[in-house]
């Protein structure tokens, strides 16, 4: 196998926080061994149109605690197509790039692995995304900063819709995973979470309305997870109003604030974590694997598995929402 001398560092797809500290840890412990690093510019379309940048140790000087990604990230059609992965290609030979570190999700994870199979060259992925839906690892980086903004979002809401005795949708991200919506609602007290993973087999609502509402409490807060499974919050609003006329019912949709604020002490750490281990993991010979964290120790997950394999919600978790909002 070819040593490899210099590596390329991209954020793609949504950005989640934390994404800053993995840029910092990965440009600083690729330094650390020696090796050259190149940042590039808005994912796999800096890629593309060649915005790449060589970073040196103070690039990513006071950045560990900012939110968002200091290398943009963007949509890019160009890359879908053979010939913008040439010209991909085409771009790191030019700048001596022998290696490629990923932050993002799924998508971007598929993008690194037909990148590093049509030209094989070593790709290694670090989860960023708030969504938590990549199989393989306990926790995404940016999951845990959303998580503290839905709570601290939801007990605001609260005030609100206990001085009113309203029924809240509140509506979260995670596309079609619910671990924001159900660990959300563990934290926050609220009284149930409609997901995606069982959208298919009872009827959410109907559960909630006569295990939930119907008694003396004088306010009631449901997370829903965005999700075409679910039909989102404004689904279930109208069908309360129609249904359930005798409720009071206001819909807050959280939308893209759940992306943005500086990362958790938490997701700062997991991220620095798995900076280093992808340079270990290059280092190794390691390629095309995603880092990840099970039981708190750093474990290298195969692309094909990371993004194919769906991701199982714990049922104990939702028994523990269901006992508790009694």
């Amino acid at each position: 196998m070819a040593k490899i001398n210099s590596i390329g560092i991209l954020t793609s797809g949504g950005d989640a926080p934390g994404m800053n500290a993995a840029i910092r840890a990965v440009t600083r412990s690729a330094i650390c061994n020696g090796l050259k690093v190149f940042g590039i510019y808005r994912g796999y379309k800096g890629l593309v149109s060649d915005e790449i940048v060589e970073f040196k140790s103070q690039n990513v000087s006071n950045i560990i605690q900012m939110g968002g990604t200091i290398l943009k990230t963007a949509r890019c059609s160009e890359f879908k197509t053979a010939e913008g992965r040439q010209q991909a290609f085409e771009n790191m030979k030019k700048h001596g790039i022998d290696a490629l570190v990923v932050i993002g999700g799924d998508g971007s994870l598929t993008g690194a692995r037909i990148l590093a199979q049509e030209f094989d060259i070593p790709c290694i992925g670090l989860p960023g995304t708030i969504d938590n839906d990549l199989y393989g690892t306990d926790t995404t980086i940016g999951y845990d900063t959303a998580l503290n903004t839905i709570l601290d979002a939801v007990d605001k809401i609260r005030d609100t819709a206990t001085s009113h005795e309203r029924l809240f949708f509140v509506e979260v991200m995670g596309r079609d995973a619910g671990f924001l919506a159900l660990n959300g609602a563990i934290a926050a007290g609220a009284e149930a979470a409609i997901i995606p993973e069982f959208s298919t087999e009872v009827d959410q609502l109907e559960q909630f309305i006569n295990h939930g509402f119907k008694k003396s409490k004088s306010s009631s807060i449901v997370l829903v997870a965005e999700s075409e499974l679910t039909g989102g919050a404004m689904h279930y609003a109208e069908r309360v109003k129609n249904e359930y006329p005798q409720y009071d019912v206001r819909v807050t949709i959280l939308g893209h604030l759940q992306r943005g604020g500086r990362p958790t002490a938490h997701d700062r750490i997991i991220a620095s974590r798995m900076g280093v281990a992808s340079i270990q993991a290059l280092m190794e010979g390691q390629r095309n694997v995603m880092i990840g964290i099970e039981n708190d120790k750093i474990v290298y997950v195969p692309f094909a598995k990371a993004i194919k394999n769906d991701k199982p919600i714990d049922r104990e978790l939702v028994n523990v929402l269901a006992e508790l909002s009694i």
